[in-house]
């Protein structure tokens, strides 16, 4: 092993010398081989240097109308753009807010601080490239010349057209076989570069705090962190310490993990790369020997080349058993840690700004699940998958508590000193080896209750056919007497002994002993419990019409399906108040229903035979009147799911349609005008609002303006009813399913006022769930964001937007939607188009979710679900979704609109968050790529070759339409770093792989058409290397839907 020192300079400007290592290395062969690599430095330079220059990413460099702007240029002129000075409306979100971030939302790069990164990079690329030219040169040799392709196509002093023209040919002349290796190649370098970001993400918050805290407090030193935030609100007088301290203890988020079907990473691959991740940041330890990093760096050789050699493409979809076991992967191996470790330093930051101490099980934040209980569209989600489902997460919450326990037991092995309670408590349990040690005797008794609800578990799992997806691991017998003892059915089972040892030992004198694990168990059971994630239940109101039809027309009183409005309330009202059931439960085999009907019957009935401490929420999807949620409340009752029997769930509308959202304010009048159904809620209602759906039907400005509205309305409606009203949103990973990159902002800007209240439910799903969780110290910054937007925010004085904005909003809405359906409803050319142009018919083939892309798998776009339309649209990064729409919504007519739009960006945080979102997605697309995919895919035919041209011309003029607004130089606005930052790193390696897939498709769709020309192994390799390809844009894009 040997290193050398390399500097140099760019243009005038004096770069860090970077320290690049250079080791020998022993491959899956058995020789051993110099990883010298001159050259590879060289591009790291080059990459280094481009990061300087570049103010956002380069030009298209063809001339005339379709020689439209790429990524970051000039719109109406095409001009690359020059990096401003200062943007104008930059906001708080300052440098603070950046630290913890994901590479995409810095501000810039910087060469003293991300030289590390840049270098971890180089370190993987090396690794990669030397194993792959190990294995096959050509494959090695092709994977070079595309990457310095791609190098050459960020570097605005070269020939974009003439670069793009060579790659296309490269493509063209790649043989089949040697496609998958290539992909493979680029798809895992752009996951390196991801997991480098990873390490990089903790490296920079821990640097940030060494310099802005050198007493080392518990939490960081930043705005979107509770320590920042309430030092903020005492600076300004906005709340006293008191009001704090309240306020923390009020509110509430819950985090819903959803099994949406954006992450395309298998689960043993997301391992892996998270392995490389903390070996990355083992190799900065400055106590390492020269053999240990030999012998890291050795490890990392390892885990590349077997992630290399490892099959990434799903060859089947998964079942929803096994996305309930990837769900849980995240919870058992971070956030069990992260929760607990976040709330010690919450509590010690609260103790030491507002000298008080948190109660022991509070929890702030929690989490939930709809995976297994998501039946929405979804056939293989059945009562029985639910039921094994909310089991398996009863078997592990038993096993990682047993665990706890055991951890617990060498910890509590004082033999003196104890409480009445405890004593009394000891005393209860009849056999144990533990006589004098009374803690002990506790534990060791909790020890066998788990083991005891393990087992049973385990039993019910064996009784279930539904053919045995997930591993049923036995447990081994840990303790004599577990079958006499009671299994652990609730969370107070744990809570009540844990709390009852916990007060023993600080009444004794042990107060530091207390302090330790057993507090970090009992914030667990506050935050998991034995349930571990509460389900949700999902469907759709059509299945409960259904299923109510049925049951009248069975009892003879008609069909409810073809009843008003009116009479179904009057018949749910009485019913709900009269004390008999529809019809004998145990009769429903034998009453002669369709199978959906007992479908939707049975999911009521597995329900009501699970512990209440399993489940959630009851989501209605497709809510549209009052009926759809009394429906709910009485197929409930017929189950014996009732308030007085504290098992009914509570009953969520999802309004997700432009209409649904126009009219949830008078479903929930109507509704808490009924007072059978006001009695039963007890004061307290939450309600989903759908992010997709609605942006899907009319486009992103049509949507949030209907969504902000309609938020207000029904707040307004629930407080002169004297509702407590809980908004659930239901968000994706992406800007056109809601998504933001920076969830402080997000909570304090996008939503209207007076609408979060402390009380905060959102979905994370897929790609975002790792991004977010998947690594502890990435964890508890998460966890850390979230508790202080939702404090902040209810001290915040929002702005309430200006009549003159609120009508200019409704002429934006009006413009926007009707151009967005007016091309995606009207257009007879836009279906063909879409489906040509992009790997829509594809992506089912890419088995990333158990659920069918479509609800209606004989439907058209309007049946598409939002995520397969988001991520089509993303592979070829056009990114239609996020903006269709916009530009004829934000076209100023003359000055004095431009001027009211101008000042509703620097004066509506709202507005601004809105229009900065889609500013970011605009500097993620790419002109050249997408029109590339025209040419390679769509006919010829002068209709369809001319509507392709007019989406690129409506993606120019929404560029414009946003500089305008924003009077920013870059056209992602506060988000530039997209183009400055992570997007000249990524695409580099990005586009070469857009330019192939785009090949790959129109290979097999002509192969499709003339079946004898091709091999069927060509198309076999041609496949896996079009699935590969999606899976390496995905994330390379870092979200993909």
């Amino acid at each position: 092993m040997w290193k050398r020192t390399e500097s140099f300079t760019f243009r005038g400007q004096s770069v860090r010398t970077i320290e690049v290592t250079r080791y020998d290395s022993i491959y899956r062969t058995g020789t051993v081989r110099s990883f010298e690599r001159t050259m590879r430095f060289n591009r790291l330079s080059r990459i280094a240097a481009l990061l300087i220059t570049l103010p956002a990413t380069v030009q298209c460099a063809s001339s005339g109308k379709n020689a439209a702007p790429a990524r970051g240029t000039n719109p109406s002129t095409g001009s690359v753009t020059q990096p401003s000075t200062k943007e104008p409306n930059a906001n708080v979100e300052t440098m603070d807010l950046e630290i913890a971030a994901p590479l995409s939302q810095s501000g810039s790069i910087d060469m003293d601080r991300d030289a590390p990164l840049l270098n971890d990079i180089q370190l993987l690329s090396d690794i990669l490239s030397d194993i792959v030219n190990s294995e096959s040169q050509k494959v090695h040799d092709l994977y070079e010349q595309f990457r310095s392709l791609g190098l050459e196509r960020a570097d605005p002093s070269k020939n974009q057209e003439s670069t793009m023209e060579r790659m296309v040919q490269l493509a063209a002349d790649l043989d089949a076989q040697d496609a998958v290796g290539v992909m493979r190649t680029f798809s895992v370098m752009l996951n390196l570069v991801n997991s480098a970001e990873v390490q990089h993400r903790t490296r920079q918050m821990r640097a940030h705090e060494s310099v802005r805290d050198s007493q080392g407090g518990p939490l960081p030193v930043v705005e979107d962190s509770m320590r920042g935030t309430m030092d903020a609100l005492l600076e300004s007088g906005l709340a006293t310490k008191e009001q704090i301290f309240r306020q923390l203890l009020q509110q509430k988020v819950e985090i819903v993990l959803t099994a949406h079907p954006t992450q395309v990473q298998r689960k043993s691959m997301l391992r892996k790369y998270s392995h490389i991740s903390d070996q990355l940041a083992t190799l900065e330890r400055p106590d390492l020997s020269a053999f240990e990093k030999t012998h890291i760096k050795m490890d990392l050789q390892r885990t590349v080349a077997s992630i290399l050699g490892a099959d990434e493409i799903r060859r089947l979809k998964p079942t929803p058993q096994q996305e309930a076991t990837g769900g849980n992967a995240i919870l058992e191996s971070v956030l069990w840690d992260a929760v607990p470790a976040y709330l010690r330093k919450l509590d010690a930051q609260v103790q030491l700004t507002l000298g008080m101490r948190l109660p022991i099980d509070f929890v702030p934040i929690k989490f939930a699940s709809w995976i297994g209980g998501d039946r929405d569209g979804n056939p293989n989600v059945t009562p029985l998958v639910t039921r094994e489902v909310v089991l398996q997460q009863h078997l592990r919450a038993a096993r990682l508590f047993m665990r706890d326990m055991y951890d617990l037991l060498g910890e509590l092995n004082i033999s003196a000193r104890f409480s009445p309670a405890l004593l009394e408590l000891a005393g209860s349990i009849k056999q144990s080896l533990h006589i004098r040690e009374k803690y002990r005797r506790v534990v060791s008794h909790l020890i066998k209750r788990l083991v005891k609800t393990a087992r049973e578990c385990e039993m019910e799992l064996a009784k279930l056919s539904s053919g045995g997806h997930l591993q049923h691991t036995v447990v081994d017998d840990l303790a004599d007497g577990w079958s006499d003892v009671d299994p652990i059915t609730k969370d107070e089972d744990l809570m009540q002994p844990l709390r009852i040892m916990y007060d023993s030992l600080v009444s004794t004198g042990y107060g530091l002993v207390a302090d330790g694990k057993l507090v970090d168990i009992i914030r667990r059971v506050a935050s998991f419990g034995i349930s571990l994630l509460p389900l949700d239940i999902r469907e759709e109101s059509g299945r409960h019409t259904e299923a109510l039809d049925a049951i009248t027309r069975y009892l003879g009183i008609g069909s409810y399906n073809e009843w008003t409005e009116e009479a179904r309330l009057n018949w749910l009202t009485s019913e709900l108040v009269n004390r008999r059931p529809l019809f004998r439960i145990r009769d429903l085999e034998e009453m002669g229903f369709e199978q959906t009907v007992v479908n939707t019957l049975q999911t009521f009935e597995t329900a009501a035979s699970l512990s209440s401490d399993s489940l959630g929420a009851y989501v209605i999807s497709q809510a549209q009147t009052a009926s759809d949620v009394l429906a709910v409340m009485l197929l409930q009752k017929q189950f014996g799911m009732t308030a007085d029997k504290g098992n009914l769930m509570r009953v969520v509308p999802l309004f997700e349609t432009l209409n649904d959202l126009t009219n949830a304010a008078s479903v929930l009048k109507t509704l808490f005008s009924v007072p059978v159904y006001v009695g039963v809620i007890r004061g307290k209602q939450e309600v989903m609002v759908g992010y997709s759906d609605s942006a899907k039907d009319a486009g992103r400005l049509a949507a949030c303006w209907a969504q902000y509205k309609s938020q207000e309305d029904m707040v307004n409606v629930a407080a002169q009813a004297g509702i407590e009203l809980t908004f659930f949103h239901g968000k994706g990973g992406t800007v056109s399913r809601g998504g933001n990159p920076s969830v402080y902002r997000a909570i304090m800007s996008a939503h209207p006022p007076n609408t979060i209240n402390g009380r905060f439910r959102v979905t994370e799903q897929g790609e975002m769930i790792t991004q977010n969780f998947g690594a502890q110290s990435i964890a508890e910054r998460t966890l850390d964001t979230y508790t202080s937007a939702v404090c902040r925010e209810h001290f915040t004085k929002h702005v309430e937007p200006k009549k003159k904005w609120r009508q200019q909003m409704e002429k934006i809405s009006d413009n926007s939607c009707e151009e967005y359906r007016q091309l995606v409803r009207e257009e007879p050319r836009f279906v063909p188009y879409f489906r040509q142009a992009t790997p829509e018919l594809e992506l089912n083939r890419l088995n990333i979710g158990s659920r069918p892309a479509k609800r209606n798998p004989m439907g058209g776009i309007e049946s598409l679900r939002a995520i397969p339309w988001t991520f089509a649209w993303t592979q070829t990064r056009t990114h239609l979704s996020a903006w269709l729409g916009v530009g004829k919504g934000l076209h100023a007519e003359n000055d004095e609109e431009l001027e009211t739009l101008r000042d509703m960006y620097q004066k509506w945080p709202w507005f601004r968050e809105t229009v900065d979102l889609i500013a970011m997605i605009l500097s993620k697309t790419d002109y050249s790529i997408a029109k590339n995919y025209d040419t390679q895919l769509v006919d010829k035919s002068e209709d369809l070759k001319k509507l392709g041209e007019e989406v690129r011309d409506k993606l120019v003029e929404t560029r414009q339409a946003v500089l305008d607004i924003t009077e920013s130089k870059h056209v992602a606005g506060v988000h530039v770093a997209l183009t400055r930052a992570s997007n000249t790193i990524r695409f580099p390696f990005l586009d070469p792989i857009n330019v192939c897939q785009a090949e790959f498709l129109k290979r097999l769709r002509a192969t499709e058409k003339e079946s004898d020309d091709a091999s069927k192994k060509s198309v076999e390799h041609l496949q896996d290397a079009l699935m590969i390809s999606i899976n390496g844009i995905a994330q390379g894009m870092r979200n993909s839907g």
